[in-house]
């Protein structure tokens, strides 16, 4: 971020926090009007949904990503810049959401808590914005690619979610020893939950006669290597990134030569580019939710719904027994 902005959020943060003070025990002092409960803030979907799962009634949960927000270009307001300011906890995936980080570092060193170590995230090498030569898999890289890049999109892997549940769950005890029995008795009933998720993946997956999907954002590969598929993405990590000319005849080949029933999009980003592509090989195209935020369509949904409604689509793209 440049100086003068960073200047503009550190200035923001503190304005927002003077005028807390300045309220002295009147709601406003409470920027997510929580009471007693322990004040925390998800800066997107997937962490919301494990901090109301696991928090329960002992916690109020701000949410930075509204529904309907693509969050990886999530820009913060002063009032949501002195949320994270005045919480007692601050969840967040570090190199994920910039102006977060940002916020994060000018004003909730201390509270804050990046979940991505406990995801333990890797380099799938799910990148081919800047490809310039042919080749179905995450293998073919331009020489000017690293490869060393990590992959965020942890929570679509079942397994390393689990693994961040289990770590908030620890920083709320760690935070809120008080009700750390009630938040671990509701953590192990989401653990059991996404076990049972992961096991149904498993079995939904194992016998598939097309073992390669194609997707507009390449938010899938934890969850291709985990049940052994093959993603195939139009765009990179970011959602709304524009593949290259080079990339889209790659893709359509892909489609041709595996027999691909389907160019999967998403709710928040535009489908143009997975219609058209679709249109020029003869496909279906589908929702396949990389569950980064909800939609105004599916706002009644949550993380596991949306996981077993991606689960039914692969099934059926895949042509699986």
């Amino acid at each position: 971020m440049r100086p003068v902005l960073r200047a503009v959020v550190a200035g923001v943060a503190a304005a927002a926090v003077v005028t807390l003070a300045g309220c002295g025990n009147s709601a406003a002092d409470d920027p997510a009007g929580s009471g007693d409960k322990l004040n925390v803030v998800a800066s997107f979907y997937p962490l919301e949904f494990i901090a109301k799962t696991v928090g329960g009634d002992a916690v109020h949960v701000t949410t930075l990503t509204a529904p309907g927000v693509e969050p990886h270009d999530l820009e913060l307001t002063p009032k949501q810049v002195g949320h994270i300011a005045e919480a007692k906890l601050v969840l967040f995936e570090g190199n994920l959401q910039p102006a977060v980080d940002e916020a994060i570092d000018q004003n909730a060193k201390k509270s804050a808590f990046d979940v991505a170590p406990a995801a333990s995230l890797e380099a799938t090498g799910a990148d081919f914005e800047e490809h310039s030569e042919g080749g179905a898999g995450p293998a073919v890289k331009p020489a000017a690619y690293s490869g060393d890049e990590l992959d965020p999109h942890f929570w679509l892997d079942p397994v390393r979610y689990a693994d961040v549940v289990k770590a908030i769950t620890e920083k709320f005890v760690e935070t809120d020893p008080a009700n750390a029995d009630g938040y671990r008795e509701r953590s192990a009933a989401m653990l059991a939950d996404v076990t049972k998720l992961d096991n149904d993946f498993k079995t939904g997956l194992a016998n598939c006669k097309l073992k390669t999907f194609v997707t507009s954002h390449q938010a899938f590969a934890y969850l291709a290597k985990r049940y052994g598929l093959q993603m195939v993405g139009i765009a990179g990590f970011t959602p709304d990134a524009e593949p290259t000319p080079q990339r889209i005849r790659e893709v359509q080949n892909i489609v041709r030569e595996q027999k691909v029933s389907t160019i999967f999009y998403e709710e928040l980003v535009s489908p143009k580019v997975a219609e058209s592509i679709a249109r020029d090989v003869h496909v279906k195209t589908a929702v396949l939710s990389p569950i980064e935020g909800l939609s105004d369509a599916n706002s009644q949904e949550s993380y596991l719904s949306l996981m077993r409604a991606n689960l039914q689509e692969l099934r059926k793209a895949n042509s699986c027994a």
